[in-house]
């Protein structure tokens, strides 16, 4: 029994390897695939990777370009906006991203921003949510070392500096804190979508005697604000906003 006891953590890390290998062999499949311009074999494989639990911002990213290359535009704007969910900054997913909006019908200007707004957003967009965790991780262990170095050593000049170090990164580790802390409450607080409508109308109310605004088309990313009955409250890019019914749209939030 004891020695049955010994090999299961043995087992259970050879189950994590051999699954893992597998999930490598599918993706190097689906490479293959998409490579001999098989899409939709590559899409069967890239989305099977996605079932097991698995996701990554390069499987998106080659799960969007799969798509792209079958001309499913809303497909390929959600699964591009995924990657960028996970890095923000990869200049091939935000290049391809540009790309595919181009498929869409809709061009909806992007609202100005100040300067100061724009700063803010690049602070917070540097890392993604994993990855401020990671970077608050390494200030910490950062600060534990330098101010270990400062209580260790003796001469005022080195102490010194170890002190100055210590100061600085536990400000940046404070700093980070407080940007993980915002970027987490904006995910939290704002759900995004992809129309997957051909065409649906805008209305200025939640019922079919009001005005209709405007029109969006499949691919439109949207921010969803309110939700009565079969009715759903968007605002889009440019500002604009309106009530959308029995609207396929398909949230950003989550793994899938």
């Amino acid at each position: 029994m004891r020695k049955l006891l010994m090999l299961l953590p043995v087992l259970f890390l050879c189950c994590l390897m051999t699954l893992g290998q597998e999930k490598e062999t599918t993706f190097q499949n689906a490479n293959s695939a998409y490579n001999a311009g098989q899409f939709e074999k590559a899409v069967m494989l890239y989305k099977d990777i996605l079932e097991s639990g698995h996701h990554s911002g390069e499987l998106y990213f080659n799960l969007a370009n799969s798509y792209y290359r079958l001309n499913q535009v809303g497909e390929s704007i959600f699964y591009f906006e995924k990657a960028k969910q996970l890095q923000p900054n990869d200049q091939d997913i935000n290049v391809n991203s540009a790309f595919a909006q181009n498929m869409a019908i809709d061009a909806v200007e992007v609202l100005p921003k100040s300067q100061i707004t724009q700063l803010r957003e690049k602070t917070i967009d540097l890392f993604s949510q994993d990855g401020w965790a990671y970077f608050i991780i390494l200030l910490a262990w950062f600060f534990v070392f330098f101010w270990g170095l400062y209580l260790w050593n003796k001469a005022p000049v080195i102490k010194r500096t170890f002190f100055v170090s210590t100061l600085v990164i536990g400000l940046l580790l404070i700093g980070s804190l407080f940007i993980a802390v915002v970027k987490s409450s904006n995910t939290a607080d704002t759900t995004y979508g992809i129309l997957f409508n051909e065409k649906m109308e805008v209305w200025a109310e939640p019922n079919s005697r009001a005005e209709v605004l405007f029109l969006l088309h499949e691919g439109t990313k949207v921010q969803m604000l309110d939700q009565l009955q079969e009715w759903q409250k968007i605002r889009i890019a440019n500002g604009s906003e309106g009530w959308i019914k029995n609207a396929k749209v398909r949230s950003l939030k989550g793994f899938k």
